[in-house]
């Protein structure tokens, strides 16, 4: 069977949802929508339908949703009422509220409904988790990550935390496939803009680890950087380069009792893994073909994308009021 494909929204991301698309076994992208027009000349052939309605009517078997956040509720309520399953790019939506309403209106439909954090299919998070899973690392400790980097000029309707910061939030519970019970969060407006530009937060999970994240679109360089500390060693995952390191703790006595007292562990073997790196949009997208054929398949559900915009939220809300919100 060769699912028909449609896309709506044809910025930055959709000119590589497009690109998959085009190129993804099993699947046809049979029609492209954006009512501000194609500036990537991504339609090719096909044209440029203005919204939801002429996608129904082309006969989608699911689309790709990579509008502005502020539209997804409406398009997606859309899709269901019609019948059809739906990726939604990250964050799911602009509220927990509606949300809500989308993962109701895709259960209630019964279809499939997906989110688009890509960063769960970076080739050094999906190894770090299967190490973890086999204990490689013993008890986890602490997840660090730092996303920084210039601001995307694409990026208008909202802030820094839910528009990167939801990354790390998602790729931290599922990692250590633990959710946040707990965050601490500062924000701060330095780019004039109406949404928070940069944010460090202090989460705790439900297992008792603890978690830190760096986030703003102010640096001049890029890092996409995952630290996982556990009672081994210590995983580090570049998501740039897709590397994945392991440092382990040293069987080797440290003699200088000063450094030995104040490290706690002592250096030991450094580790960089050598896997296969497909790239992750394309595995992404592979993930959700086969969920709508009905195949066994790892896709971020709407439920738990809802869960992440709830711990944003969160994270939004303790910055707002300067205290922890439990969750």
């Amino acid at each position: 069977m060769t699912l028909r494909a449609g896309l709506i929204g044809l910025g930055m991301m959709g000119r590589n949802h497009a690109r998959i698309l085009r190129s993804l076994d099993g699947v046809d992208l049979v029609a492209v929508a954006d009512p501000l027009g194609d500036p990537h000349d991504v339609a090719g052939s096909l044209g440029v339908l203005d919204g939801v309605a002429d996608l129904v009517a082309a006969g989608v078997d699911y689309c790709v949703v990579a509008v502005p956040t502020a539209y997804h509720h409406g398009i997606a309520m859309e899709l269901a009422a019609n019948g059809i399953h739906a990726l939604i790019e990250k964050p799911l939506a602009a509220t927990s509220a509606e949300a809500a309403e989308i993962v109701a209106a895709f259960r209630d439909a019964d279809l499939v409904g997906g989110v688009g954090h890509i960063e769960r299919y970076n080739p050094s998070l999906q190894q770090a988790r299967a190490r973890l899973e086999a204990g490689d690392l013993g008890e986890v400790f602490q997840v660090s990550t730092r996303r920084v980097g210039p601001f995307p000029a694409r990026i208008a309707d909202v802030g820094v935390v839910k528009d990167l910061g939801t990354h790390d939030i998602d790729l931290t519970a599922w990692v250590t496939q633990q959710p946040f019970s707990s965050v601490a969060a500062q924000t701060a407006h330095r780019s004039g803009r109406e949404h928070e530009d940069l944010v460090a937060v202090t989460g705790r999970l439900a297992d008792g680890t603890v978690t830190n994240h760096l986030v703003n679109w102010l640096s001049p360089m890029k890092e996409r950087v995952t630290v996982i500390t556990g009672e081994r060693g210590a995983f580090v995952a570049d998501t740039l380069s897709a590397d994945l390191t392991y440092y382990a703790n040293g069987s080797v006595p440290t003699e200088w009792a000063q450094i030995a007292g104040f490290r706690g562990v002592s250096e030991g073997d450094m580790i960089r893994y050598s896997f296969a790196k497909p790239e992750p949009l394309r595995t992404e997208h592979e993930a959700f073909r086969d969920a709508v054929l009905g195949k066994d398949s790892s896709i971020v559900s709407l439920e738990e994308g809802a869960r992440t915009l709830a711990v944003a939220e969160a994270v939004l809300e303790s910055a707002a009021t300067d205290r922890t919100i439990h969750l």
